[in-house]
């Protein structure tokens, strides 16, 4: 206790199924508190929330500054390719520069996170 800081980083992974932007501003705004905080955040979109990435490209939408802001940060892992397909949403992850997470049947694994030492939390 010689008033040394523990340097143990806490992990987070927000995995995001929620397209419904009132629960991914949270997503954002609790992303970039907590790097802030120095936590060591990951972005996964999954689900109905890869249908947002077009929108949030949009200048002009309520939530854009904030996602500039947290790709800025590299807190995006990246979306779900399976899902992005489905939601029409793939070219506009692609041209975004957003890596296509597929490693489970063409999801992302939560398992891989878990294993690399990440809490994992889901919205």
């Amino acid at each position: 206790m010689g008033g040394k800081q523990d340097t143990f980083m806490k992990k987070i992974a927000m995995f995001v199924f929620n397209g419904d932007p009132m629960c991914f501003i949270h997503v954002l705004l609790n992303a970039l508190d907590m790097h802030q905080k120095e936590y060591q955040i990951r972005i996964i979109m999954e689900g109905a929330a890869t249908g947002l990435t077009p929108k949030l490209a949009e200048s002009d939408h309520p939530l854009h500054k904030l996602w500039e802001a947290v790709k800025t940060a590299e807190l995006v892992a990246g979306v779900c390719e399976a899902c992005s397909r489905k939601t029409g949403a793939l070219n506009a992850a692609e041209n975004q520069g957003l890596a296509l997470l597929n490693e489970m049947n063409g999801h992302p694994s939560m398992a891989r996170y878990r294993e690399d030492g990440f809490e994992i939390i889901t919205f």
